[in-house]
């Protein structure tokens, strides 16, 4: 076996020392390449973005930054406009390209930063900034938030209804995104698609009491399609009072409201009878009227017939855009407790319709068991949003629909790591 001279191994060390010293020299104090300042990228990087002075971007086509220089690669790119906007990106796995996965917004600056790293790991960094030119297109798509301002129930969803049909997936996505839900305290939400033009924004559970929740929008100057920009959008702010649930049973004929959990006063009602069977499940309160004409042909009731009807109506509480209410019904009280004769609402004395009509609000929760009625329809007919699994309400956003729940804003704080 051939042996190795001693001195090629101190003459190896040797140089193994002074490169080591070099290296040092060329970083930080404790050699670390990732503790160095930052050198200029500029020669490493190239942007497809305007250069010359004047020049303005397209906000149509994509962002797009390639490493230029064999030796090394991108490792991060952030990009973000005046306003905060992040425009949100993919980085190939060799670190050689970066480009944009969500429009840019028309007529806006944005700052691009770019990290790179040579092939030493030595950090570098370079600053982009470039303006966006005007939409081509005078098509915007606004947004109306709702409800109006003011103080809800727990179980108010929260809405934005669109100028502009959205049916394609890709540009759903856009707008969803673009749609912000904020709660003070934090709660896991989800926008879902009631239509083309209608979203719901609704908590996993009810809102929590005294919440305070603003929906804004960053659609501006964004492109959604070739002939659609985002339009200027006001924001909303909410805020929830206490909790309000007022549990019906159709069996037992009481109605209990229940404020933060704890039982406030239990009511004998009447719900609807046979042929007429009020819907079960959870309801929100939808606005309060003093006086209502119930008539029966407004539910398809021939007049004239043995169910015909023509009532003044006082307290009504309406729960469902077709006419169901929680109201006071005087011809009813020997029924109340006992029977269920109505056609569809929940009757009581005017005493205590007039006491439910004073000790609850909109978005208060109305929640119907032990009916032979229907399952209240998600939509169309009220908020009907609670009677969907969150699951099922999930699946209707275009962003997180078909992926897995995330932990909720409460279980990630638990989780974080805690400084010590």
């Amino acid at each position: 076996m051939s042996q190795i001279p001693r001195t090629s191994t101190v003459i190896g060390c040797s140089l193994l020392l002074i490169a080591i010293g070099a290296s040092a020299v060329g970083c930080s104090s404790d050699g670390n390449p990732l503790s160095a300042e930052p050198y200029d990228a500029a020669d490493q990087i190239a942007f497809n973005g305007p250069t010359g002075d004047g020049k303005k971007a397209d906000p149509d086509k994509p962002l797009e930054i390639t490493a230029e220089d064999s030796d090394g690669r991108i490792t991060d790119v952030t990009a973000r406009d005046a306003a905060g906007r992040y425009v949100a990106g993919e980085l190939s796995a060799d670190g050689t390209r970066w480009h944009s996965t969500t429009p840019l917004a028309a007529n806006a600056r944005y700052t691009v930063r770019v990290s790179t790293e040579d092939e030493d790991g030595a950090p570098g960094r370079k600053v982009l900034t470039f303006d966006t030119s005007r939409p081509t297109t005078q098509k915007h798509l606004t947004v109306e938030f709702g409800p109006k301002a003011g103080t809800y129930g727990v179980g108010q969803p929260v809405t934005a209804k669109l100028s502009q049909p959205v049916k394609d997936k890709k540009q759903r996505q856009t707008v969803e995104r673009a749609l912000k839900v904020d709660s003070t305290p934090a709660v896991e939400g989800a926008w879902h698609w009631v239509d083309d033009k209608e979203l719901h924004y609704r908590p996993k559970e009810y809102w929590p009491t005294h919440a305070t929740i603003r929906a804004r929008s960053n659609l501006e100057g964004v492109k959604i399609s070739d002939r659609l920009r985002g339009g200027k959008v006001k924001p909303l702010t909410l805020t929830i009072g206490d909790q309000v649930i007022a549990v019906t049973d159709a069996a037992s004929h009481q109605l209990t409201l229940y404020r933060n959990g704890e039982e406030v006063r239990s009511i004998p009602v009447t719900t609807g009878k046979p042929g007429f069977e009020t819907r079960n499940g959870v309801k929100v309160v939808l606005g309060k009227e003093y006086f209502v004409r119930m008539r029966g042909t407004s539910i398809g009731i021939a007049e004239g017939s043995a169910d015909s009807y023509d009532l003044p109506v006082y307290y009504a509480t309406r729960v469902t855009w077709s006419g169901e209410y929680v109201h006071a019904a005087p011809w009813s009280v020997g029924s109340q407790g006992y029977a269920n004769v109505s056609h569809g609402c929940t009757g009581m004395s005017t005493a205590n319709a007039e006491w439910f009509f004073d000790n609850v609000r909109e978005g208060d929760i109305v929640k119907v068991i032990n009916s032979y009625g229907n399952t209240m329809e998600p939509f169309g007919n009220g908020f009907g949003d609670w009677n969907l699994p969150w699951k099922k309400w999930r699946g209707g956003s275009a962003l997180v629909g078909g992926t897995p729940d995330g932990p909720s804003p409460s279980e990630r704080a638990r989780l974080r790591p805690q400084s010590v």
